[in-house]
């Protein structure tokens, strides 16, 4: 195997700490030492290493030091293999055939919102996965317990993105990745959405999403998701139930809505209905995904990572799809980057 930096183990470890759904805190703590490290050369951190004053350096613990000494001495570090054993082979069985289509995702997060990780570090992990384009979406302001961006951090974000693109294209030149500029967006009681039709339009991807009063009744519901996909600037429609069936969150019901008429009118709108690959949402369940495929919709496999070992969620999207007969000409995130961009600039 080839021989780890120290700075690219403490990645790897943390991305498949990420990708496993281990605890938060554990990742943190990998997270933390290989940014602490990357200002330094390998010869500053070999001297910190010869001298014992690696855990002085602030964020490098007892445990990434020791991924650090084993790299540096050409080995693949012990916690890095027995992760690699772990979580590093295919999350699910099925949909191998689908998921090679898949170019990009439509759902993410960064430490600007509720993410764990920033913006660069999301878009280097997609790069990695052979991503050609990744929509970062991070929540409207109505929702404050995840830091949703007002307008104006909104624009700041955008001009973050301008920036990190600038710097990918110096890098490998024109017609490489992309990282698009996108929002989840609040679907408010009442069907309209939580950000400036203003800020909306500077948006290349839209998805709205419910995440208040998700025991609406199912008249007020259907009502209230009817009025978002039928909005022009809504691409797609995210995590369309709501649900959560397992993990650290506890378990969440299904919203209660006319589904047949949602889905009728996401076909009519060209909206996406998004095939959200959480391993704890699998939403929409199968029933509501066999049904918006035989009224004809569009579906997008998002991941919805909050952090950039998620990013391999697509795996379970492709799976759930490829087992519902889905044609992959109808998933939206198998589309090109110029077809994709075209589909949501639409109705703007």
């Amino acid at each position: 195997m080839t021989p780890w930096s120290p700075v690219a183990a403490l990645r790897r470890i943390a991305f498949l700490l990420e990708r496993g759904r281990e605890d938060t805190y554990k990742v943190k703590a990998f997270r933390g030492a290989a940014a602490a490290l990357l200002p330094l050369s390998d010869d500053e951190i070999a001297r910190h290493v010869t001298d014992g004053t690696l855990r002085s350096v602030p964020g490098v613990g007892a445990s990434s030091a020791a991924v650090v000494e084993q790299a540096l001495a050409g080995e693949v570090p012990d916690r890095l293999a027995a992760l690699e054993a772990e979580h590093g082979g295919p999350l699910v069985a099925g949909g191998e055939e689908l998921l090679p289509l898949l170019r990009g995702d439509l759902h993410s997060h960064s430490d600007w919102s509720d993410g764990g990780s920033p913006i660069e570090e999301m878009a280097f992990t997609a790069i990695e996965l052979g991503r050609e384009y990744q929509v970062l979406t991070d929540h409207s302001p109505r929702l404050k317990v995840a830091r949703g961006l007002s307008a104006e951090r909104l624009a700041r974000q955008l001009d973050v993105i301008d920036a990190v693109n600038d710097h990918l294209t110096a890098a490998a030149g024109e017609g490489g990745f992309a990282l698009l500029k996108g929002i989840e967006v609040d679907i408010l009681d009442d069907g309209s959405l939580d950000q400036t039709d203003a800020m909306l339009d500077r948006l290349d991807v839209r998805v709205a999403s419910v995440h208040s009063k998700l025991k609406m009744d199912p008249e007020p519901m259907t009502r209230r998701m009817l009025a978002a996909v039928r909005n022009p600037r809504v691409n797609v429609l995210g995590h369309c139930t709501g649900r959560l069936v397992t993990g650290g969150r506890g378990t969440r019901p299904e919203s209660r809505f006319d589904a047949r008429a949602v889905f009728r009118a996401c076909a009519e709108t060209d909206t996406a209905v998004e095939i959200n690959a959480r391993p704890e949402r699998r939403d929409p369940p199968t029933r509501l995904l066999e049904l918006a495929r035989d009224l004809g919709c569009l579906f997008a496999i998002d991941t919805d990572a909050h952090a950039p070992g998620q990013l391999d969620f697509l795996a379970y999207g492709a799976e759930r799809a490829a087992a519902a007969g889905i044609d992959p000409n109808r998933i939206v995130t198998t589309w090109s980057r110029k077809r994709l961009l075209e589909w949501a600039g639409a109705g703007v």
